[in-house]
């Protein structure tokens, strides 16, 4: 193991304009900032005024990253709700601002892609026993993050 390995300082001033160009290539949560600080060796006094700092000039906004990773992860990954807010959860957002950034998914739009989903998964699943075919439909449905009584009532109007 090498101890002389160097480590590249850096000042308040050239911390915050890196952490600006980062948050400024997407939105970022308050924790992959703080774990990009902690990355970079910054003492806690400078972290913090470099976090004002990137709320004060709007590249830090935890609201417009959650709603933006709502929108994302629906349109692109086709998660339901209940993962994209565990994923939200993760991140160390707060409960208000899930809930306000959820409120991105329209209700027509989510059964709409949960049906989309199921049909596909449908007629991609190789089994003859209904039972089967269900718990494998619902299974993957539950596993995207939708909520078990669509899921179920989905599943039960699609295998007969």
């Amino acid at each position: 193991m090498e101890f002389n390995k160097t480590h590249k300082s850096y000042t308040v001033k050239e911390a915050t304009i890196k952490l600006m160009q980062f948050c400024a290539y997407r939105d970022r949560s308050h924790k992959e900032v703080e774990d990009k600080l902690r990355e970079m060796k910054m003492i806690p006094a400078a972290k913090e005024q470099i976090i004002i700092e990137l709320m004060q000039e709007d590249f830090l906004n935890e609201e417009r990253f959650a709603r933006s990773f709502v929108r994302g992860k629906f349109r692109i990954k086709k998660w339901g709700r209940i993962k994209i807010r565990q994923e939200l959860k993760f991140r160390e957002i707060s409960s208000p601002i899930i809930k306000l950034a959820l409120t991105e998914i329209e209700e027509k739009a989510y059964l709409q892609t949960l049906e989309e989903l199921a049909i596909k998964k449908l007629n991609t699943t190789k089994e003859d026993n209904p039972f089967r075919k269900k718990k494998k439909l619902a299974d993957f449905l539950l596993q995207k993050g939708y909520e078990a009584n669509l899921v179920y009532d989905k599943v039960n109007s699609l295998v007969k």
